[in-house]
């Protein structure tokens, strides 16, 4: 992709995230570092220079985040970015973010995406190139690369700094969640539970 098309989809998603602020109002026009007085490298962040120069995608997804911890300067802005590059077949699997929705921008190849809404409806959509899809709010969503042969590449913008992600998976075998508690909640077994937490020992 070439440096101007990137540069013109950053711009694209923070005119449309500017409509979806979430955060609370500050009383100043900005909240500068703690210590010492900011200048223009404060408000700059240059961690997705990476994504310019990359040749080819990455062997499994990965997500560059431009949220509150990575970009101070974003400290009560009510918006972040999140780049999501998935190699063929591969998923960013069902999480949520609790202060935010996302506002998902396909910028290369294809996507099967859904959520899950709170009466348990699934609402899916394969998209192509250039296609918008908005996960509300604190619902469980997904996006899925069912190309076995091509990467895809999105740019998901917050209306928050600091949206927040919590992976169902990681979370509840990555986790001290006691095995009896959730063989119990999934209705299976204890050695059940066991196996599935060993993919993901680190």
């Amino acid at each position: 992709m070439s440096t101007l098309k990137l540069i013109l989809v950053f711009i694209f998603v923070f005119a449309i995230v500017q409509m979806t602020r979430g955060d609370p109002d500050i009383l100043s026009d900005y909240i500068g570092p703690i210590n010492g007085i900011p200048d223009g490298n404060f408000f700059t962040f240059t961690g997705f220079r990476v994504l310019v120069s990359q040749k080819s995608p990455p062997p499994t997804f990965k997500i560059l985040k431009a949220s509150l911890v990575e970009f101070p300067a974003l400290n009560g802005q009510s918006v972040s970015y999140a780049v999501l590059e998935f190699p063929a077949g591969s998923i960013n699997p069902p999480h949520i973010h609790p202060r935010s929705s996302e506002l998902l921008f396909l910028v290369q190849g294809t996507l099967q995406v859904g959520f899950v809404d709170t009466t348990n409806k699934l609402f899916t959509q394969n998209l192509q190139t250039g296609d918008l899809f908005v996960f509300p709010k604190g619902l469980v969503h997904f996006q899925h690369n069912a190309d076995a042969n091509n990467p895809a590449l999105a740019i998901s913008a917050f209306g928050s700094a600091n949206a927040g992600t919590i992976s169902f998976p990681n979370t509840l075998f990555n986790t001290s969640i006691d095995d009896t508690v959730l063989a119990l909640a999934f209705k299976t077994d204890v050695a059940t539970i066991q196996n599935l937490k060993k993919g993901f020992a680190s």
